[in-house]
């Protein structure tokens, strides 16, 4: 395929990912994983573990650097602004809109009808990605154990950073020979967020300070939705006061029930604080960091499994990965399977998923008017 056949490709699946891609991070990953691995063929399991585990390594949302690294591996430097940049555009314009409909009527839209028939769908769709995933990374009873004592120790409060590196040193000890690496990582806790709420003093909202806010947060930030929310509260409420807590939650709630990247609530923040020049700030500082970390790590992955060290942290971080993505699921599923017909629903789009070859954006989109009608007839 030419590089442009290659980048249009690109940008037509990223950009209807961008518009259906609903569930965060977990549930993008698998429908990437759907469209690379199993439609288009791009990738083996095996390479897509590789890429996931990089996206696990570098700050930044995991979901858009695998966008990214997937543009990266199918279309070079043009395919990785392309892939990257359709992802997060229809969000950023999805969510920008309904900023200017926050600040205009002061209330954000309800949206719970769209994810009570979508996130059952979503469940599925993960549940799916984990077991083919699983098959794939699972190879033998250290790398099982390393899932699921990463699974269980995340839901217990454990940093994602912290068990990913425990889960790459007991890899790595265990098939080297090397016992010390192991008592290393048993010796090793969880890296702590520390956040330092400051003093409450109020500080003037500029476009600068702003820019350079979200490019410090897409520099740093590793974790979930909720690690987000803790970091910007530090700043945006308690040390500058720029934001209440009713408007922060606001804007956390609108990034993850709207399709595509989590971040975008940078994009509500900079709106609601500086209209569009700061939501196209905001958006551009929280994204431009990953966009190079993708850039400088993807070229060092073949080199990573080359090395017998290297490889075999490479793999115990893939499977404490997938052990993260687990949690992640089970978190998603006791908030959203919430009564029968919702259950009912995630069990007939895994029935589907697991049967049949049918597009999971399709099943995304059908899930939002099942859940339209279920909930006008309740």
């Amino acid at each position: 395929m030419t590089t442009h056949g290659a980048l249009r490709e690109l940008a037509g699946l990223f950009l209807r990912l961008g518009v259906t891609a609903f569930g965060g991070p977990a549930a993008h990953i698998a429908m990437m994983r759907d469209e690379v691995v199993e439609r288009r063929r791009w990738l083996t399991d095996a390479d897509f573990l590789d890429l996931l585990a990089a996206t696990h390594l570098i700050p930044g949302p995991n979901s858009t650097e695998m966008a990214i690294h997937l543009g990266y591996r199918r279309g070079g430097g043009p395919g990785l602004l392309v892939a990257g940049a359709c992802f997060i555009l229809p969000a950023t314009l999805i969510v920008g809109g309904l900023a200017w409909t926050y600040v205009r009527f002061g209330d954000t839209p309800q949206l719970g009808w769209v994810m009570y028939g979508v996130g059952p769908v979503i469940i599925a769709i993960v549940a799916q990605a984990l077991w083919k995933l699983g098959t794939a990374a699972i190879k033998g009873p250290l790398t099982l154990l390393i899932g699921l004592a990463a699974g269980g120790l995340a839901l217990r409060g454990w940093n994602e950073l912290g068990l990913l590196a425990i889960g790459g040193l007991v890899m790595a000890g265990a098939r080297l020979g090397r016992p010390g690496i192991a008592a290393l990582a048993a010796a090793c806790l969880p890296a702590t967020v520390a956040l330092a709420a400051g003093s409450g003093v109020a500080a003037p909202i500029t476009l600068t300070r702003l820019t350079f806010f979200f490019l410090k947060v897409g520099s740093v930030l590793f974790g979930s939705g909720y690690v987000l929310l803790a970091f910007l509260r530090a700043d945006l409420v308690d040390r500058w006061s720029w934001l209440s807590d009713a408007q922060l939650i606001d804007a956390v709630t609108i990034g993850q029930v709207t399709p595509g990247p989590v971040f975008t609530t940078a994009t509500f923040i900079g709106y609601v604080l500086h209209g569009w020049s700061g939501a196209l700030l905001a958006t551009f500082g929280i994204f431009a960091p990953g966009f190079l970390f993708v850039a400088c790590s993807q070229p060092l992955i073949p080199r990573l499994r080359a090395s017998a060290v290297t490889s075999a942290v490479l793999d115990g971080v893939v499977v404490a990965s997938l052990g993260l993505m687990a949690a992640v699921t089970w978190n998603l599923f006791r908030s959203t399977i919430v009564d029968p017909p919702a259950a009912a629903l995630a069990a007939a789009a895994a029935l589907l998923l697991f049967t049949t070859r049918l597009n999971s954006t399709w099943l995304v989109l059908a899930g939002g008017v099942v859940g339209a009608i279920l909930r006008s007839a309740a």
